[in-house]
């Protein structure tokens, strides 16, 4: 049983010097959709080495870029994100194209929640039948 009286609240601290440092992950699907979109909200520029691409994460790489993100890829599996920092995101020019991806779909309608922007998302025939609802 759950005593609300022992609760407590919260709290935050002002941060008191910018994040960096080097992480290393295994590189999967998962991660790597997330790599993108983590540098594509930072300020500054995310270095990102061992990013699986398979046509999921590179339809992610495709919306950061439209988005506002400077997305490049530098060599085989070695990329570079310059973001626009949280909720710098800007209006796509063009339609989000998630193919095949439901994690990258269901990533970026989160991602997009926190930005006074619209954008309009599509995939293919299978992944427009799934279940969205939930997001």
């Amino acid at each position: 049983m759950h005593d609300a009286s022992a609760a407590r609240p919260l709290r935050s601290a002002p941060p008191t010097q910018p994040l960096s440092g080097r992480l290393r992950v295994a590189g999967d699907k998962s991660i790597s959709h997330r790599a993108l979109m983590f540098g594509a909200l930072a300020v500054g520029t995310t270095s990102i080495e061992g990013l699986l691409e398979g046509e999921d994460v590179l339809r992610t790489a495709a919306a950061m870029r439209l988005l506002g993100a400077t997305v490049d890829r530098l060599g085989d599996g070695a990329w570079r994100v310059s973001g626009r920092g949280v909720g710098g995101l800007t209006e796509p020019s063009d339609v989000l194209d998630m193919g095949n991806s439901g994690t990258a779909a269901r990533l970026i309608c989160g991602l997009l929640a926190g930005h006074p922007i619209f954008a309009v998302m599509t995939g293919d025939a299978s992944l427009r039948r799934r279940p969205m609802k939930r997001v």
